[in-house]
């Protein structure tokens, strides 16, 4: 049977990938430790999962409204206006099965073959597949270490072409951890403003992860709010990865548009999910603040841990739960048996020698970096980057 030529468009996301290579080699009995899955090493709060619970006793059983049921519509506006200050209304928010779904939405509503989506890298590894799906044009914006891995409205300026359609990003970004200011987002409005064709998407998802203050969004500059869709979830935040809710915020039109599309794949997410996600947004949000006290205190030991390996430059992640150092001045090296020719064979040297699994950046848009998760216990990464360090030593 000849499968569909689409499915060459597009690749495997390499942090699946080389998540099941870790389990893999844990089911022949080695001890991975896994630095490479971006996912809470948390349980969901009790008050989250009680509501659960109870939806299912209620009989919550049945078929949701493709956007969301009213109620949590109501709950996620809320949400923006107590955490963002701005206001939505039920008919600007869309419910998805995850941030995923929610992003593959916004970019196959808008996006037409030959369109240009600009993506500043380091990006999440979706995003530049997502765009190949719908047929358009990735355009990336290189950042560079140095400058915190974010782009300049002199660059955004200089990638923007009558094919613009969108441009994509996220603040707190995966896999840097760059965070950008209301400073810098509004350099980069002054540049929106010229070109009022070119929509925004916006993956907030790593919001309440924030090492710096509070996450600013690009939708607080009014006059742009209309082409802006803000992509959200709860699996980040709130360590609710397996139940699969996201969510957007946009334009009526475009919320439409969305709509539309997730009645012919998925419908609406599942009734147990929303009426736990209700209860997320709107309750208490002390382990969420926990949660990223513990992170924070993860990042310091990271930074601390990275700085005894020469040869890693490493920028300080302002949120999320990464890093992602510069490993290129490896390249070249040998321990004798594997030589070290790219980010790849970097991660699959420390995959096969240290036994701790990352992600090569070339996913990322960045191919002389990799991205370590700090979403892991304090004594694993400790002896993770212990092991790190050993195999490191060993090239030459």
């Amino acid at each position: 049977m000849q499968l569909s030529s689409r499915l060459q468009k597009f690749n495997e996301p390499e942090t699946l990938k080389m998540a099941k290579l870790g389990r893999e080699l844990r089911a022949k009995g080695i001890d991975v430790i896994d630095l490479s899955l971006g996912e809470p090493d948390f349980d969901t709060p009790t008050h989250v999962k009680d509501a659960a619970i109870k939806a299912i006793h209620d009989n919550w059983s049945h078929y949701t409204p493709v956007a969301g049921f009213l109620d949590l519509r109501e709950a996620v506006c809320v949400k923006f206006k107590r955490d963002n200050n701005l206001d939505y209304a039920p008919e600007n928010i869309v419910v998805s099965t995850g941030a995923k779904q929610s992003l593959a939405n916004a970019i196959l509503a808008l996006v037409d073959v030959g369109d240009e989506v600009i993506i500043p890298t380091p990006y999440w590894v979706t995003y530049s597949e997502l765009v190949k799906i719908a047929d358009g044009k990735v355009v990336e914006i290189h950042t560079t270490l140095e400058q915190q891995f974010k782009i300049t409205p002199a660059q955004l300026e200089a990638a923007i072409t009558p094919r613009t359609k969108a441009f994509l990003f996220s603040s707190p970004c995966n896999p840097s951890g760059a965070v950008y200011s209301k400073e810098e987002l509004a350099g980069l409005a002054e540049v929106f403003r010229k070109h009022p064709d070119v929509a925004i998407i916006s993956d907030e998802i790593y919001e309440y992860i924030n090492f710096v203050g509070k996450n600013e969004s690009i939708a607080q500059f009014t006059d742009l709010k209309d082409r802006i869709i803000i992509v959200n979830g709860l699996s980040k935040g709130f360590a609710m990865t397996g139940w699969r809710l996201g969510f957007t915020a946009s334009n009526v039109t475009i919320a439409k548009g969305m709509e539309k599309l997730q009645g012919q794949i998925t419908s609406g997410t599942s009734s147990i999910t929303q009426k736990a996600a209700i209860a997320a947004l709107t309750g208490d949000l002390k382990p969420s603040h926990d949660m990223v006290a513990e992170f924070t205190r993860r990042r310091t030991r990271v930074l601390e841990l990275v700085k005894e390996i020469p040869g890693i430059k490493c920028f300080e992640p302002q949120g999320a739960f990464y890093i992602f150092p510069d490993v290129s001045s490896y390249f070249g090296k040998t321990d004798g048996q594997t030589t070290i020719a790219n980010a790849s064979d970097f991660c699959m040297y420390l995959l096969n020698t240290a036994h701790v699994s990352s992600v090569m950046g070339d996913a990322f848009g960045e191919p002389k970096c990799v991205r370590f998760s700090f979403a892991n216990s304090l004594p694993n990464i400790e002896k993770a980057w212990a092991r790190i360090k050993e195999a490191l030593a060993k090239l030459k």
